[in-house]
């Protein structure tokens, strides 16, 4: 039997190349690509398609920051599988990114200089918007939409005797900093990303602790600095013309800098051939490229506190069923 693939934003950037590098290592794969924009999703499929006859792929449509489209999709995805293999949770969002230029020029004198450009540390804001859910973009779009689509699939990942794995893309500059259960949503702060790639991380410690005896397992990965539509967006395009040869040149001092999809999505692909329990729940894998190009994978351990990663995972399931009971009664109410 084929195994089942599901990537949430597969249609360009990292989820677009491990679609690729997915099917190159096994050709006999059912790719599934989840993706908001059904017409750029058609065409990956029939491109993956002419580049490899022999595998299966289909789309389905979903939109993870808007919850109706969650279990619509979810609903969808029952009803043509008995079972999925490996869910890559790769949509993500950073709106509006802003570039803090005080803090860049401070950074360049600093003994962390390496570090700060390789994380985006203290460097970027993003101004947040509330989606038609009322609920903050970057965090329903990050997480709480594939929190709640993870939810509605329970019933195709849960096999004890075969498991399931949940892979999640977050980021080094995932900071706890930015983080607070009190704020969960970020309402209040600058660092929306930052803040909703650490509840990344919280999540897919709490999902091991409440899951691993059902057969489902998660882990968190991070692609590295690449280039992609979401990078693009911090400055105008000449200036990244003016700085590509430069952070090139970084790569021989710090390997976070991939830069390319391809390399980026090193970490997910070396996902795809471990055994899920092997690994460690709170290890953060990484996608590393040397200055000559080469790839590997690192390993972190994150800055978790465990009963904080349980109240927050609580916290989603009273959101999740908040949600959903507004739904209802808007329902009634028609």
């Amino acid at each position: 039997m084929r195994k089942v693939v599901l990537i949430t934003g597969a249609s360009s950037g990292i989820g677009l190349a491990l679609c690729k590098r997915l099917l190159a290592e096994d050709d006999e794969l059912h790719l599934c690509l989840a993706c908001r924009n059904m017409g750029k999703a058609e065409a990956v499929c029939e491109a993956l398609l002419a580049s490899y006859p022999t595998a299966e792929v289909s789309t389905v449509q979903v939109d993870v920051s808007n919850l109706k489209s969650v279990i619509w999709a979810a609903k969808e995805l029952k009803q043509r599988f008995q079972r999925l293999d490996y869910v890559y949770l790769n949509a993500g969002i950073m709106p509006n990114p802003q570039l803090n230029v005080k803090a860049v020029l401070s950074s360049l004198f600093s003994r962390n200089v390496i570090h700060v450009f390789s994380t985006a540390e203290g460097l970027l804001t993003q101004h947040d918007r509330v989606t038609v859910d009322g609920l903050q973009e970057v965090f329903e779009t990050n997480v709480f939409g594939h929190f709640v689509l993870i939810r509605e699939l329970e019933p195709l990942l849960c096999y004890s005797d075969c498991p399931s794995q949940l892979i999640w893309t977050s980021s080094r500059n995932a900071k706890k900093s930015n983080f607070s259960l009190e704020d969960i949503q970020h309402r209040k702060g600058q660092e929306p990303y930052s803040s909703s790639k650490y509840a990344t991380d919280l999540l897919n410690v709490a999902l091991n602790r409440n899951f691993n005896q059902k057969g489902l397992y998660s882990s968190v990965v991070c692609p590295g600095t690449v280039m992609t539509n979401l990078t693009y967006g911090i400055l105008p395009p000449f200036v990244w013309t003016l700085l590509l040869p430069i952070i090139w040149m970084l790569r021989f001092f710090a390997n976070a800098f991939t830069l390319t999809p391809y390399n980026g999505a090193e970490a997910l692909v070396w996902m795809f051939h471990q055994k899920p329990e092997s690994l460690n729940p709170l290890t953060k894998y990484m996608s590393a490229t040397t200055g000559f190009g080469n790839n590997y994978v690192t390993m972190q351990k994150m800055d978790i506190d465990e009963d904080m990663a349980q109240i927050f995972y609580q916290n989603l399931l009273e959101l999740e069923k908040c949600v959903k009971d507004t739904f209802r009664k808007a329902d009634c109410q028609r």
